[in-house]
This record gives C-alpha cells, structure tokens and sequence, in this order.
C-alpha cells in the first residue's frame, strides 16, 4: 500500500516535529516517526501501476492551485493504542480534491483504504500513533493542551510515501501549478 499525502508547508512541518519530538522527550513515543515527514493523507491504495499513477498525479497537480486548509483542536482515535491527532477542517477545495483522486485512483487501484472513503474520512495530522495507550491520553492531552493548534496550512503539492522497511519514505512529490518533479 502507498499514502498519496500532501506534505505540511515548512512553518507547520517544524510545529509538528518540534511536538513530535516533545512527545519522544516526555513521553517515549517514536512511533509517528516512522513517516518522518509532516502530512495530512488523502488516501492509500494497492496500485499496480506506479507509471500510470505517477502521470496521473502530475497532470493533477499542474492543473490544481494551493489551497488553504484549517485545523483547529485536538482528537482521539479510540483503541488499545489510541491515535492522538490534530483535525483539519474540509472545506470546498480540500474535498473537492480528494474526491477527485479518490474517483479517479480508485479505477487504477486493485485496493484503497477503506478510512478514506469521502464519505468517512476524517482528515487529520497525526501527532501519537502505535506506541500510546489509554492510561497515557489523560497527561498527553494535559500537555498538549498547552499548544494552540488553531492553524492555516497551504498545500501546494500531492506526494507519495512508500513503505520501505519500517518507514514510509518518500517516493515523488508534485507540485500544485507546476510541471516539474521533486525528487
């Protein structure tokens, strides 16, 4: 499976490490860390083609402009190993672009995630996930309480994260407006 993300802007890519590494500091969590960089998903897919995929995701991103999106809080994936996560708000431009790449790599997929159905997808950047439990959200969420997360974050780019060992790596990331790569 891939994740077909959007990368935070520089500003807002710092904010989360520096509380990433806050968490690691006062609370043993590494786990987030195994996407070493700052996103929101839009979606993950089982896509044989990569090519296909590729070409696709750069004639999207040449024809779409940088959007803004809003987060505001702080939410909870309930379970023995609860997600600790700051929502993002969808507005018009972000659904319209998920729902655009959910339609139209969903017909290039032999499997997509079932959580970014546009119908249940909760968008969100991912703050605590696979090494938290219950009895540690009562003093994690006292201390991030004191973070404002009331946030305006621009998009301007679509980026595939692989799965390489434990890691989700980068893969290519394209810009919104612009024909080039970055790799």
């Amino acid at each position: 499976m891939i994740a077909i993300t959007s990368l935070l802007d520089k500003t807002h890519s710092d904010k989360v490490t520096e509380l990433t590494e806050n968490l690691e500091e006062k609370f043993g969590l590494t786990a987030v860390k195994a996407t070493p960089y700052p996103h929101l998903t839009l979606l993950t897919a089982e896509v044989p083609d990569m090519e296909e995929l590729k070409q696709y995701l750069e004639l999207t991103c040449f024809e779409a402009p940088d959007f803004t999106i809003r987060t505001t809080g702080l939410g909870i994936f309930p379970g023995p190993q609860p997600v600790v996560y700051i929502p993002v708000l969808r507005t018009p431009p972000l659904n319209q672009l998920h729902a655009k790449l959910h339609a139209d790599i969903s017909e290039m997929s032999s499997e997509m995630g079932l959580y970014y159905n546009p119908n249940m997808w909760l968008p969100h950047i991912t703050l605590a996930l696979g090494d938290t439990t219950p009895e540690m959200l009562g003093p994690l969420l006292s201390y991030l309480c004191n973070y404002n997360f009331n946030w305006e974050i621009t998009l301007d780019n679509i980026t595939i994260l692989q799965k390489s060992g434990d890691y989700f790596l980068k893969e290519e990331e394209f810009r919104f407006g612009r024909r080039e790569l970055i790799s």
